[in-house]
């Protein structure tokens, strides 16, 4: 198998996630099969997928009309379908491991043996997943960041039993059709980008805890300098800039200051507890009520948009 002979792809899950997955794949020219467990959960799925196509044409990111993009979905309930002839099979159903496990040992047994099947998963073990496979070195993690619509990055996580040649492929495939795929060289709790996003948040609280600075505080602090900085030069590399002497200097006081809860962070347990889930409930460690939520994730689409149109250029 290799990127040529990649001519059809099976989408399992037409949610959140899936919907767009799918979608990237019909714009690069794939047929994609759009495969669900209900007709209400597919329709919902293509509703999806017309309003991102709405978005993506105000924004001038279409050179191809709508219909011809949607001709290349097929959504449908029936396995033996969607997955005859199927030379990639992505997945983002739910984050749960046993049913994860059900599904991938019934896509395994509908498909050939070469195909390549990737989950989508944002967290779980791809080890733990392929275990029950008969093929498990052609299973990898296909990690697409939310919106995955709009996020360029996709991270490719091997299991134990992976083959290494899994993992080019997939990172050649995520390329091909415009993100841009990063493979790990082994899979981690949390992959690197989840790693590196709770670090920061741990540390966001623990600030907070101490009464260092309020939530609005931290989050200025980041947008305007490291968030800013990061987006073109990413720590590594920005300490490489800065002197690793600085930074060696820094770390010799500062590590053993920072914030070093283990298991469950006590804010958001106390936020949890309290049914402060953030947006979703109207507030979490900000008042959400009113549209100000709407605002903010309207703007940061925006924002994303650009971005790819300048990722185009």
């Amino acid at each position: 198998m290799n990127l040529n002979t990649i001519k059809t792809i099976t989408n399992l899950g037409a949610g959140t996630m899936g919907h767009a997955t799918a979608l990237q794949f019909a714009l690069k020219g794939y047929p994609v099969r759009l495969l669900d467990t209900s007709d209400a959960a597919l329709q919902q799925g293509m509703t999806a997928i017309k309003h991102d196509l709405a978005t993506f044409r105000e924004a001038g990111l279409l050179h191809e009309a709508d219909a011809a993009i949607l001709e290349r979905i097929t959504p449908t309930t029936d396995y033996a379908a969607a997955l005859v002839d199927s030379d990639f099979v992505i997945e983002s159903i739910i984050e749960d491991l046993d049913v994860k496990k059900q599904v991938w040992q019934r896509v395994e047994s509908l498909v050939s043996d070469e195909t390549i099947l990737a989950t989508n998963t944002s967290g779980l073990s791809p080890t733990a997943i392929q275990s029950v496979l008969l093929k498990p070195d052609r299973f990898v993690v296909a990690h697409f960041w939310n919106p995955a619509q709009l996020m360029p990055l996709v991270e490719v996580v091997p299991g134990k039993q992976t083959a290494p040649a899994t993992v080019t492929l997939t990172v050649a495939l995520m390329n091909h059709i415009g993100k841009h795929a990063v493979g790990l060289k082994q899979e981690s709790l949390g992959f690197v980008g989840n790693r590196i996003q709770l670090a920061v948040l741990r540390e966001a609280l623990h600030i907070v805890d101490e009464g260092i600075a309020t939530p609005a505080a931290v989050d200025d602090i980041i947008k305007y300098s490291l968030g800013r900085r990061w987006s073109l030069v990413g720590p590594i590399a920005s300490a490489d800039l800065g002197g690793l002497d600085v930074f060696d200097n820094i770390s010799k006081y500062l590590y053993a200051d920072l914030g070093a809860t283990q298991g469950e962070d006590p804010a958001l347990a106390k936020k949890v507890a309290d049914h402060e889930l953030g947006l979703k409930t109207g507030r979490g460690f900000y008042d959400w009520n009113g549209d100000d939520g709407a605002k903010i994730v309207a703007q940061r689409d925006r924002d994303l948009l650009n971005l790819l149109k300048q990722d185009q250029q």
